[in-house]
């Protein structure tokens, strides 16, 4: 039997629909299991998938180099693997110089904070006393009575987690062990884009029909610019906002200027939530030095994000997106519940692709089905004839009806 006779016979589509249901159902059942064993699947090529990552990050910048400082090299090869090259140095200089600029500061902060704990502990309990919170209440007298103490615990913390603390400290090395051999594995990929394309174009043409194939290569365009803008313009306005704070902090001689900026920038990736998170965490470092630190710096945090939200934002990304807020907040809880952290980050370049989509290609497709529907239901209709063979007339027209 052919594909097209079988597909003509009436329990065909019922048939699709029920296997179709049989499946989602038994995905949605086993969605912990499926989900465990395709991450356990990919993570045996994480670096490989981590690779193709930093490339595709670093090959806007390269292009860049290629288009603009040796667009008047002939050779096409020669142009291709200086602009790779520069783009790897510029990315290596770039995180080389946050790692030299932030690192010493981070240091100096954490060792500033852990040697001004007592006094904090006591500036922090002085302020609870005066606002009349009763310590014995919270059940953390013991806790914050003083650095000794402190020590106590986080020193019985640590012997009752060795265990854990070692397996996290070994899973980090081999993080950074990973990391390493991806950012090595990603200048091969960069440097050999255009042996790899050819393959890929022919794997296209396998898969997809001709006349169909600009369509799909508009949309994988249309994708790229979509997530490439959003990762640029939002790691720009992150710094902007992030040396905007430090400033600020300076301008106030406020403590922990690299600290809470850092945290403040890093926090700021992470859309909606994101702000939000990094001011909490900065208010609680200053609060236990001056309380008025902490209040300044969450005013200053409401005018930035707000600044940030109505004026840098738009200015930078313009009209990239174009997606309302309320599909955003959807797709960054959706998001964060299906894919944690990633899923955050890219909830609102994801949402964007899929509104482009309904509007570009799903709904016009329904549209045109709907129309092709009706113009066949149209043609089988055969209106029905007197013996005579001319058209039975309509009520409005019958003499019979007309007295």
């Amino acid at each position: 039997m052919s594909k097209k006779s079988l597909q003509s016979k009436p329990w065909y589509p019922m048939a699709v629909a029920a296997c179709i249901a049989v499946v989602l159902l038994v995905f949605l059942m086993r969605f912990d299991s499926v989900w465990f064993a395709v991450r356990r699947f990919f993570s045996y090529f994480s670096p490989v998938i981590l690779a193709i990552v930093i490339a595709y990050l670093v090959n806007p910048l390269a292009v860049f180099y290629r288009d603009r400082l040796f667009g008047r090299i002939k050779r096409k090869k020669t142009k291709h693997v200086l602009s790779v090259a520069l783009a790897f140095i510029t990315v290596l200089l770039m995180v080389s110089f946050l790692l030299m600029t932030l690192i010493p500061q981070l240091i100096d902060s954490i060792s500033m904070f852990a040697g001004n704990i007592e006094g904090y502990i006591d500036s922090l309990n002085d302020m609870l006393r005066r606002w009349g919170v009763n310590l014995q209440d919270l059940k953390i007298e013991e806790f914050i009575s003083s650095s000794e103490a402190l020590l106590k615990t986080l020193t019985k913390f640590i012997s009752d987690n060795i265990s854990e603390i070692l397996s996290t400290s070994a899973s980090a090395g081999r993080s950074v062990i990973e990391v390493v051999i991806a950012f090595m594995l990603s200048i091969y990929f960069l440097a050999a884009k255009d042996k790899l394309r050819p393959g890929l174009n022919r794997l296209l043409k396998v898969c997809i029909k001709e006349e169909k194939m600009p369509e799909v290569m508009h949309f994988f365009r249309r994708c790229n610019k979509i997530l490439n803008r959003y990762i640029v313009y939002n790691v720009l306005d992150s710094l902007i906002v992030g040396i905007v704070n430090a400033i600020f902090m300076v301008i106030l001689r406020m403590p922990y200027v690299g600290l809470v900026s850092f945290v403040v920038a890093l926090f700021n990736l992470i859309p909606t939530f994101g702000p939000i998170i990094g001011a909490v965490i900065g208010a609680f470092v200053l609060v236990m030095i001056k309380p008025w630190h902490a209040l300044a710096f969450l005013i200053f945090t409401i005018v930035l994000q707000t600044a940030d939200a109505y004026y840098i934002k738009p200015k930078i990304f313009g009209d990239t997106l174009g997606v309302s807020g309320l599909w955003i907040l959807v797709g960054i809880i959706v998001g964060g519940r299906m894919f944690g952290v990633v899923g955050i980050l890219l909830a609102i370049p994801a949402v964007a692709i899929l509104d482009f989509s309904y509007g570009e290609y799903l709904l016009p497709w329904l549209e045109e089905r709907r129309r092709k529907r009706d113009e066949q239901a149209a043609k089988e209709k055969v209106p029905e004839n007197d013996p005579d063979g001319a058209p039975a007339p309509s009520p409005e027209t019958d003499p019979d009806n007309i007295i």
